[in-house]
């Protein structure tokens, strides 16, 4: 009774873990007021899988611990595909119930030594392949600023909690956008790393045996000095003795420090996913401010994206035909945003075909699956799904060079979808999941907030396809008005510092 809650609530990060490690709060404080903050929040949006009661053992030894990390008596919440000891990892399938983890996964462990507190698991959409999250056991998780709203996906119940205050710190994971997603829709901040910067041993996978399109681990924070934080504890002796496979690279505060003006890219649009009015807006005013602030910003011209998305993405993830995907969903009655790709994995060849050309003119995707011989498992089996679009990656790297760049501003999709279309939408991943094909590091900042003139321009929004999608995107995109838009700051593989650094500096201007 004698704590102010919304006081050490109203503490960011960088504070309050300042204050942990000086003695002038204690950490069971912290840890109550965080576990009162996330029942309301659980209750208001159905963000919380699972309460790791272990926890309060934790916060007792915490107050005993001689060596005080970086994170000392920090409570993070975690998502439900990172496996906690005695948890189970569901992935949003009933199949993994009551199967425990055995032992705490990398990420986790280095947590723990680090002083935070794990206290919740998040929820998650079946399978983890989707940008909404909902599934048959926990149900839907909602947006925090808007219940009608998805709080995005897949590490939606992770978004949804930092975005509503009821943790200060949360571990996700991306493989097309899932830490990028949640903290866009929820106007809270995220960063994907490199692939392989961070340990993802203990983290379960969506789709399993694919190389192609980079899984990352990473955190979701209200601002990027709590995000660099995160990394800092991350980056350290312990990551890298747990796991030889993930590269000695300590954190460079250097480079995250430097004040020196930087050569940006930019562009407003992929020309395969036409951006929402506010989306165009934020990187424009983004660009103008880094102007006015001695950055140099450059225009960058993308090209054949569709090939790139369908080709390198899509194939990528779903080398085998999608086949060991869909065995997942055996005995599972959900199917979610895939239901339409496990109609296409288990048609006939020859209706594939015929539906390959007569859906041509209505929707792009299911013509392009079909024409890509996606479905053809005997051709590429599992064990080939190994092809990182490596040709693709280096032309990339040329363009970026050639224009000599620092680093890349970019569009985020947002405003927030309504509950229910990102399964009609895969294809508004265009602009998150280029960076996994890539694997580069990319961190989303909110910048705006939907006006009504964005609002009003939608009207005219048509699409560059003009076809189904493009006519579900424009009804997905309405009535947002208030809601938080980001961009994507994105720097070279490695460079996780200075992608915070340019993150650091959109969020200041």
């Amino acid at each position: 009774p004698s704590v102010s809650a919304a006081s050490i609530l109203s503490l960011p990060l960088p504070e309050l873990s300042k204050k942990l490690r000086d003695g002038s709060l204690p950490p069971d404080h912290v840890f109550y007021a965080y576990v009162g903050k996330a029942l309301q929040l659980a209750t208001e949006t159905n963000c919380i899988t699972e309460y790791l009661q272990e926890s309060e053992n934790q916060v007792r030894k915490a107050k005993l611990m001689e060596k005080k990390g970086l994170l000392y008596g920090v409570p993070v919440s975690i998502k439900d595909s990172i496996d906690c000891q005695g948890h189970d990892s569901t992935l949003g399938f009933i199949k993994n119930l009551n199967k425990p983890a055995a032992e705490d996964s990398v990420v986790v462990q280095v947590l723990k030594r680090q002083g935070a507190i794990p206290f919740v698991k998040t929820n998650v959409p079946q399978s983890l392949i989707s940008y909404d999250c909902k599934n048959l056991i926990f149900g839907q998780t909602r947006n925090p600023l808007l219940f009608t709203r998805t709080p995005g996906g897949s590490s939606g119940g992770e978004g949804a909690l930092v975005g509503g205050g009821g943790s200060i710190l949360g571990i996700g994971t991306d493989v097309g956008g899932s830490l990028r997603f949640p903290a866009a829709f929820c106007g809270i901040c995220a960063i994907k790393p490199t692939g392989k910067r961070l340990s993802k041993r203990g983290v379960m996978s969506g789709v399993v045996g694919q190389k192609a399109v980079a899984a990352a681990v990473g955190p979701l924070a209200k601002d990027v000095e709590s995000l660099a934080l995160c990394l800092r504890a991350l980056l350290s002796e312990d990551m890298f003795s747990l796991d030889s496979t993930v590269p000695p690279l300590p954190f460079n505060e250097e480079v995250y420090s430097s004040t020196k003006p930087l050569r940006i890219g930019y562009y407003e649009t992929d020309f395969f996913t036409m951006p929402s009015p506010a989306m165009r807006r934020a990187v424009r005013q983004t660009k103008e401010l880094l102007e006015e602030a001695g950055h140099t910003l450059v225009p960058f011209e993308l090209t054949n994206v569709d090939h790139i998305i369908f080709n390198y993405c899509v194939r990528g993830m779903f080398a085998d035909g999608g086949s060991s995907f869909v065995k997942k969903f055996k005995g599972e009655i959900e199917k979610g945003s895939t239901g339409m790709f496990f109609w296409l994995a288990k048609a006939p060849q020859w209706l594939k075909t015929l539906l390959s050309w007569t859906s041509k003119p209505f929707v792009r995707s299911i013509s392009f699956y079909l024409s890509q011989q996606l479905w053809d498992s005997a051709s590429t089996p599992l064990t080939t799904s190994t092809f990182p679009p490596q040709d693709f990656c280096h032309q990339f790297i040329a363009q970026w060079k050639k224009l000599n760049l620092d680093v890349m501003l970019c569009p985020m999709l947002g405003p927030a979808f309504g509950i229910g279309y990102p399964a009609k939408l895969s294809v508004a991943v265009s602009y998150t999941m280029l960076y996994n094909a890539l694997d580069f590091p990319a961190g989303v900042v909110p910048v705006t907030l939907v006006t009504d003139e964005d609002e009003e321009q939608l009207k005219g929004y048509r699409g560059y396809y003009r076809d189904w999608w493009d006519r579900t995107l424009a009804k997905a995109f309405r009535g947002s008005v208030g809601m938080p838009v980001a961009v994507q700051c994105v720097a070279l593989p490695w460079q996780e510092e200075l992608c915070l650094r340019f993150m650091k500096e959109v969020e200041t201007l």
